[in-house]
């Protein structure tokens, strides 16, 4: 984890007030659609804020979200609502792969929405009172959607609680601010701070150029705050207003959602002060890239302790070993998720201040595999491959996978480095087109993700590469149209 500064405002200043109006409602695990057992305490949390909207969200391939806002007393009489499943078969620029209708049910059916009441938050920036809420998709039968990238996560968490195993993680999001763009043919550019100038200088975990955004990021933790969004860390990153929020370690599935619903938030704070927040891997030319670093460790479901420590002091365990070794070998066979598109390979290249191998090591940042110096009970695996663009819950789903493969294949980690990584070379695809070849030859990310996931995603994403192929670059037109 980066070097810490203390966080701009924390849970302990939160109201009252807001803490009573951002609590979750708390539902009993693992029940089906049919059961609803937060259905009562849901629509009470509902009519006690006087909710007249409210955001049926569904994350889709992409992490962004989709779904229905409908008025709360039509949510209070039709518990649940639908969705075409074709939303998950369709393209970044709204296109559809050549298979999508063996991808999906030739009817192009509806899937059922059942609300999750853990995830009802307000919607702070919303004029009236509205409520947004995250479902998760059913099929008619009443089983999970293969589709939805939430039970894509789900799959794997499962796997882990057969085992008696739980996920705990930490992600580290990273974002630019940039200037409004309205014409993309035109390079993105830092935005003016309170002095009234851009950036120009680096000034990585630099205090006063975070406080040049005092205005937007007092309304980020504002609307953190009436959203419960365990927003834990802010630093100032290398890049030109490229900030990083770290958030506090919990169930990889809580950590999922938060990021998703933050990433819509910071959006949306950006933007009433005039200018865009970006989670593109790699939006300016001449500034480094933006990760989702995440932090992983396991817990014994019966004990409580994290099975990563070892019995000595210094040392680490068998299980912890296994993990590492299985994000060694299968990573990049699962680049696909961490880099979900043609951008995000821009950022993974030589002498970027990210990962081009799966070497690790101890406090090693050149690594793709970091471990940070700690206590033995907070033992932990930095994962250091996703980019900020990745969706949040496959990127956890895909990284969480590996580490399991490594548990059942009982696999050995390579000795820790000590030295750069950047002289070991590339490791890691060099493309989308070359990490989704990897991913469709990995079975057993196909068996545990779902084949049939797996397919459509392959499909969606060979397409976007695609069509990112049919436009001609301002550099082919500079170098190659009268040199050629």
């Amino acid at each position: 984890m980066s070097p810490r500064v203390p966080p701009r405002k924390t849970a302990s200043k939160r109201t009252a007030a807001s803490q009573r109006a951002a609590a979750p409602v708390r539902a009993a695990a693992h029940k089906t659609p049919e059961q609803q057992p937060g259905e009562h305490a849901l629509l009470r949390w509902l009519k006690e804020r006087h909710i007249t909207e409210v955001e049926c969200l569904v994350p889709d391939i992409t992490g962004n979200a989709r779904g229905k806002i409908i008025p709360a007393d039509k949510f209070s009489h039709d518990y649940g609502t639908r969705l075409p499943e074709g939303i998950f078969a369709t393209t970044v620029t709204g296109d559809y792969p050549d298979d999508y209708y063996e991808l999906i049910s030739p009817s192009d059916a509806d899937m059922l929405l059942r609300p999750d009441p853990d995830t009802v938050r307000l919607v702070p920036w919303a004029t009236d009172p509205t409520a947004q809420i995250i479902h998760d998709c059913y099929t008619k039968a009443g089983d999970r959607h293969e589709l939805a990238p939430r039970n894509v996560l789900k799959r794997v968490l499962d796997a882990y609680e057969a085992i008696g195993l739980r996920p705990v993680v930490a992600p580290e999001v990273e974002f630019f601010l940039v200037q409004k763009n309205t014409d993309p043919d035109f390079p993105l550019q830092p935005p003016a701070g309170r002095s009234g100038r851009p950036e120009t200088a680096r000034q990585s975990y630099s205090i006063d150029a975070v406080n040049e955004f005092d205005p937007i990021l007092d309304l980020m933790y504002d609307y953190s705050d009436a959203m419960q969004l365990d927003v834990d860390t802010l630093i100032h990153e290398s890049g030109a207003a490229q900030l990083e929020v770290n958030f506090i370690h919990a169930d990889a599935m809580s950590r999922a959602d938060q990021v998703f619903m933050f990433k819509r938030m910071m959006r949306e704070a950006a933007m009433r002060h005039g200018v865009y927040a970006t989670f593109l891997a790699k939006p300016m030319e001449n500034e480094p890239g933006s990760a989702m670093h995440i932090h992983q460790s396991l817990i014994d479901v019966k004990t409580g302790k994290n099975v990563f420590a070892g019995k000595q002091e210094g040392k680490h365990s068998k299980v912890f070993e296994h993990y590492l070794g299985g994000l060694q070998k299968y990573v990049p066979m699962a680049m696909a998720f961490f880099a979900p598109n043609v951008n995000s390979y821009r950022r993974l290249a030589l002498g970027q201040v990210a990962p081009i191998n799966v070497q690790w090591g101890y406090d090693n940042r050149t690594c793709g595999l970091r471990v940070p110096m700690d206590t033995p009970e907070n033992t932990r695996v930095e994962s250091r491959f996703a980019g900020s663009d990745a969706n949040p819950y496959l990127a956890m789903a895909g990284t969480l996978a590996c580490g399991l493969f490594g548990i059942r294949e009982k696999l050995q980690p390579t000795a820790p480095l000590t030295i750069s990584a950047q002289d070991i070379g590339f490791e890691l695809p060099r493309s989308l087109g070359e990490a989704l070849d990897q991913l469709e030859a990995c079975t057993m990310l196909h068996d545990l993700m779902g084949p049939r996931f797996v397919r459509a995603y392959i499909s969606v994403k060979r397409k976007e590469y695609e069509t990112f192929f049919r436009v001609i670059s301002s550099w082919e037109r500079e170098f190659l149209l009268l040199n050629v």
